[in-house]
């Protein structure tokens, strides 16, 4: 069986490394540069591999094709293979096979790096054996090779899951959907949504699929369409028989007739929707029968996620937090959302097809001052010039960081919240994170 691995990243090399092992006859190609710390890894493997091109001919034999998440559909060499009707699938799909191992999928625009790290947390802290692969860390593919741990949580972005054919997670959560990478959906936003609901597709009555109930998106499709998955639903305002809710200031959960509370209070994570990720999280650990003990002591002290509301320092009274993951709109509402005091906003990159009017309550309510970090400001200055007193552009960290510090008074906040991605400026979101860190502490 030939298996051609497209991309030699981390999902990549880990799917070659996995595929060589179970005997296939592995061949990487990438129509980029390979990293140097990842060319050693295939010759050490002794696994073929090119970068810089995509040979036809070495390419279009294979049995199956392992296409990494950031290599879209339309490129030429994955037309031509889906002509051929070469199956072309994701690490999760191929990876999903060589193991038995429980694995728990979680999806959503915004919230599940911090839902799954979370979880891992609960599960962790509870003596499982339990890994953590997706889109964060050592690759899923690689982890099935060395076959160490009896359960995986895995954070899938839906381009993972547009290549999925068989593989079902054993609990699925769905945190929110909002209009992200529609680039990569023909700008249909229904497209998006379908793509996020295949983590339920494969998952049969023994299986769960635990959503926020608050989600219009997300009740949309469960009113249209079936899965065969037990739902466990979570929500701020409306209550259930079975599921998660607030009630009086307490997080209450009632999951297969057992309940679990909490006073809301004593989450480590703040903000509402870090309250929805909590949920989310202790829905896995009551199904995975984690001691109540153990899931009251790790949400209660679990440290949060690196450029996600982080807080770095406060300086002459001034708090600076990095939320440089907010790569999109909905991820910035919630971070303007969770403000308590005058707010000097670092925002800007490179537009997904924002639409800032949702913003427009939160920026006049909260932001004294708009610090556009970014090639092309444009829209971010027409949608708020008249709404702020004050408007800067700045084309580097440094400058965004000395500027925010001029403006600033005791009490204030400098929240970095780019609502955009960061490839005109910045390698990518933890680079630009690491920057603003850098900055902060330079000051």
């Amino acid at each position: 069986m030939r298996l051609v691995v497209l991309g030699g990243g981390e999902s990549g090399v880990g799917t070659a490394i996995l595929g060589k092992q179970k005997g296939y006859d592995v061949f990487v190609s990438d129509f980029g540069k390979i990293k140097e710390s990842y060319k050693e890894v295939l010759i050490k493997n002794s696994i073929d591999w090119e970068d810089e091109k995509h040979t036809e001919s070495l390419i279009l034999n294979a049995d199956v094709v392992m296409k990494s998440p950031g290599i879209p559909e339309k490129a030429p060499i994955v037309k031509k293979l889906i002509e051929k009707g070469i199956p072309v699938i994701s690490e999760i799909e191929f990876a999903a096979s060589f193991t038995k191992a429980v694995t728990i999928g979680i999806t959503g625009s915004n919230g599940k790096t911090t839902t799954t790290m979370l979880t891992y947390h609960l599960l962790k802290s509870a003596g499982l054996n339990v890994g953590l692969a997706g889109n964060i860390g050592k690759s899923f593919a690689e982890q099935v090779a060395e076959d160490k741990y009896d359960s995986y949580v895995l954070e899938l972005s839906s381009f993972q899951l547009d290549g999925i054919i068989n593989y079902k997670p054993h609990i699925a959560i769905i945190t929110n959907i909002s209009p992200d990478h529609l680039d990569r959906y023909d700008y249909k936003y229904e497209n998006y949504i379908d793509s996020k609901f295949r983590i339920t597709m494969n998952q049969t009555e023994e299986d769960y699929l635990i959503y926020d109930a608050d989600d219009e998106a997300i009740s949309d499709w469960l009113q249209k369409n079936k899965t065969r998955a037990k739902l466990i639903p979570f929500s701020l305002v409306k209550t259930f028989e079975e599921g998660v809710f607030i009630k009086n200031n307490t997080m209450e959960a009632i999951i297969n007739q057992e309940e679990f509370t909490m006073e809301t209070e004593s989450i480590a994570l703040e903000g509402k929707h870090n309250l929805k990720n909590a949920m989310a999280a202790t829905s896995v650990a009551k199904l995975m029968q984690i001691r109540k003990a153990t899931i009251r002591e790790s949400l209660s002290n679990f440290q949060g996620v690196e450029h996600r509301l982080e807080k770095v320092l406060k300086i002459q009274n001034v708090q600076y937090i990095n939320d440089s993951k907010a790569t999109n709109v909905n991820a910035t509402f919630f971070a303007l959302d969770s403000m308590n005091s005058p707010t000097v906003w670092i925002v800007g990159g490179v537009d997904k097809g924002n639409d800032y009017n949702e913003l427009m309550a939160l920026v006049r309510e909260k932001v004294k001052a708009i610090i556009c970090l970014g090639v092309d400001n444009r829209k971010i200055i027409d949608a708020f010039g008249n709404v702020v007193d004050i408007m800067v552009e700045v084309n580097n960290m440094n400058d965004a960081v000395r500027m925010a510090q001029r403006i600033t008074e005791k009490g204030d906040t400098v929240l970095l919240s780019p609502a955009c991605a960061s490839f005109d400026l910045f390698e990518n979101y933890e680079d630009r994170g690491r920057q603003f860190k850098e900055a902060v502490q330079n000051l």
